[in-house]
């Protein structure tokens, strides 16, 4: 190393002593440290990890520092992928299965099987690990889900996860690699947490030829961190990590741990980070590249740790080192071990087995910590219940995991049934909010959970500040060309003609004025209508974190409400004795909303008021009512059509682009499902309002 390496490397070391922040250049740097510099590094990166335990209260039932695990089973549900990285073993192709006499998947019945024997012996979770959308590259894979009547491997793995909640009680965590934000919300109601391994942030990884991640659609970084950030913003219970040695140089090692702690700042859902080793493996086309290099590891996962904070669970897996590495990573900052498994093998790594439960606890206690079982969600997760815990799987958790702590409880699971059975929804809270506000007020100011239901805030300022440095200039040249263009053809301006007459002013405001009074009056004369409405908000209970909003309360809080069906129907009647014509129904993203609520409530209005409009519904309930029941969007709304619906209001858009949707909001749906779904609703005759919030 070059003196002025050596002078950088010291000046970094200090900072990391005082506990201070590293840049990504810094963290590039402290990567470099061996000998008595690692020592250094891994000492102040221990003593970030200790005083997070002790602030944090977290202490094992001897009274000592945790070092967790959570004891599993592996499931592999299919080893098929579109994917074709050049370390994996895990991937095979349907000919080496049909050879093995395997199928494309595992039965539902082999799932159930080996989650039973699982939790026989006190096993809590379900690791479900499998490749990535099989049925888009292998015919075997598409007609074995066809022949059982599943759409795609994740509608296949939702019923998998079921199976193994009702029959074993087992905790599913999914591992399916990248999902939509769509897809994870049709999932989360079926497992407390979720996982992708990030790897990576390396493009050049992924785009060069013979490099780790070349041809594997999945593994373009920018897929991947928008399914991490998509999970934040779902409030998702989310593990992600990285790979060391796949062929990163620090730079690029360094930039991942700063895109996970961004995303984590950002929505607070990284639950831990994985830091693994590379292990060559026989017969992939990196067999002969080198093991990661055990000081590498202890560096990166020193820094992992000061980059992450005292607050981040840091994992590294057990059995991909020896027992005094294990120690060593102990010492680095490390404080999980993530899932180990006394009944099934790592399917990922078959040439490394897990240690056995009592030696871990034998290590761990050795390097002065307690060994403690977790659930699949870390505790905080657990504690924090519900908009991080979805209702369906609430029972499930709170069967396993100790009031007091959220570590696992020394119990077997039992299955328990999924799905509530009682969907009776029974008026509760501030139901008469919409006229005692007007004399009472408010019971409180803020939601109770104000501090953490928005996300970051500096996360915030420095989206809408990256949004108006793009902002394009306009020259007042630009306003007169684009009113002569909407004159010749309004409806077929450029975006930069359209983008002119929104920021025109004075005289020329007043010319785009007229030019759109000329068309209101071709279009519909001088006719303005209105319709007598009644808007009835059946609760005001989200977790949704949209940041414009004053009407959303937790469960709990004391202006939150919910309004039973009969309720609903009689505020319909009121609004049809007043002379209204229609209702306008819509609510806040209710986890605990039966599957039926929606369409329940449509009925009983139109039981009640058979003549009056139903316009009910944003294109966010609707994908919420759609995810809960199981169904296509079209088939729900179809659904909720022949139930009485007649339109449905085209609210939830506010800005309909997503870099600034997610200024707006940390969790509504993005652009691309909102116009998915109001397309949808025309194409089946649901006609829509639409609604813009600008500003």
């Amino acid at each position: 190393m070059s003196p002025a390496g050596v002078a950088s490397l010291r000046r970094v070391l200090r900072r990391a002593r005082d506990g201070v922040a590293l840049n990504v250049d810094e963290a590039a740097i402290a990567m470099t440290a061996r000998g008595d510099d690692l020592a250094d590094l891994c000492a102040s990166a221990a003593r970030v990890r200790d005083a997070g335990l002790r602030s944090a209260g977290r202490l094992g039932p001897g009274g000592g520092l945790p070092v967790t695990y959570s004891r599993k089973v592996f499931i592999p549900i299919t080893r098929l992928c579109r994917d074709t990285c050049r370390y994996c073993t895990f991937v095979t192709v349907p000919g080496k299965l049909r050879a093995a006499g395997r199928g494309m998947y595992l039965e539902l019945d082999e799932v159930a099987d080996i989650a039973r024997r699982g939790s026989e012996i006190g096993c809590k979770e379900a690791l479900f690990t499998l490749g990535d959308r099989p049925e888009s590259r292998w015919a075997e894979a598409r007609q074995w889900l066809d022949e059982r009547g599943y759409d795609s491997t994740l509608d296949y793995l939702r019923a998998a996860a079921v199976r193994v909640l009702e029959e074993t009680g087992l905790l599913p965590h999914l591992n399916p690699g990248v999902m939509s934000w769509a897809e994870m919300s049709r999932l989360k109601p079926v497992a407390p947490s979720m996982g992708m391994m990030l790897e990576t942030t390396s493009r050049r990884l992924y785009e060069t030829r013979g490099l780790a991640h070349f041809g594997s659609p999945d593994k373009d970084p920018a897929v991947r961190l928008r399914t991490l950030d998509d999970a934040g913003r779902l409030s998702i219970p989310f593990t992600t990590g990285l790979l060391v040695g796949i062929g990163e140089n620090l730079a690029e090692r360094a930039d991942t741990l700063h895109a996970v702690r961004r995303a984590h700042k950002e929505f607070g859902h990284v639950q831990e980070v994985i830091v693994q080793n590379f292990r060559a493996k026989d017969r992939t086309a990196m067999a002969a590249s080198p093991d990661a290099d055990i000081d590498d590891f202890l560096a990166t996962v020193a820094v992992a740790r000061l980059v992450l904070g005292p607050d981040m669970r840091i994992q590294a897996p057990p059995n991909l080192v020896s027992q005094a590495e294990c120690l060593a990573l102990l010492a680095a900052g490390v404080d999980d071990w993530g899932g180990v498994s006394p009944l099934t093998p790592d399917h990922v790594n078959p040439e490394r087995p897990w240690p056995a439960l009592d030696e871990l606890a034998n290590l761990t206690a050795a390097a002065g910590f307690e060994l403690v079982q977790r659930l699949t969600a870390q505790p905080r997760y657990v504690q924090a219940g519900a908009g991080w815990i979805d209702p369906r799987v609430a029972g499930h958790v709170a069967a396993l995991a100790d009031p007091v702590t959220g570590f696992a409880r020394d119990v077997n699971p039992r299955g328990r049934p999924w799905q509530e059975p009682d969907d009776t929804v029974v008026s509760m809270g501030r139901a008469d909010l919409h006229t005692a506000i007007d004399a009472e007020g408010r019971r409180s100011a803020t939601r109770s959970d104000l501090d953490s239901a928005f996300g970051d805030w500096d996360a915030v300022r420095r989206h809408a500040g990256e949004i108006a440095a793009r902002a394009p200039h306009r020259l007042d040249s630009d306003v007169l060309a684009a009113l002569r263009a909407a004159e010749r053809d309004p409806g077929g301006c450029s975006d930069a003609d359209y983008l002119a007459l929104a920021e025109a002013a004075g005289p020329e405001l007043e010319a785009v004025a007229a030019l759109a009074d000329s068309i209101r009056k071709d279009a519909v004369g001088e006719d303005v209508t209105y319709v007598v409405n009644r808007n009835i908000n059946f609760t005001n209970i989200c977790y949704t974190g949209c940041r414009f909003c004053a009407f959303a309360q937790r469960k709990g809080d004391a202006d939150a409400f919910t309004l039973s069906v009969a309720d609903v129907a009689d505020r319909a009647w009121e609004a049809h004795v007043a002379g209204a014509t229609e209702v306008c129904m819509q609510g806040g993203i209710d986890p605990e909303l039966p599957v039926s609520g929606y369409a329940d409530l449509v009925r009983a209005v139109k039981a009640r008021v058979p003549s009056i409009h139903v316009h009910a519904f944003s294109p966010m309930e609707i994908a919420n009512g759609a995810t809960k029941s199981g169904l296509s969007v079209r088939d729900w709304l179809t659904g909720l059509r022949e139930a009485g619906l007649d339109t449905i209001p085209g609210t939830a858009a506010e800005i309909l682009d997503d870099d600034v949707r997610w200024v707006l909001t940390k969790g509504k749906l993005p652009t691309s499902l909102w116009v998915e779904i109001v397309t949808t609703a025309h194409e089946i005759g649901l006609r829509s309002s639409s609604t813009m919030m600008y500003g």
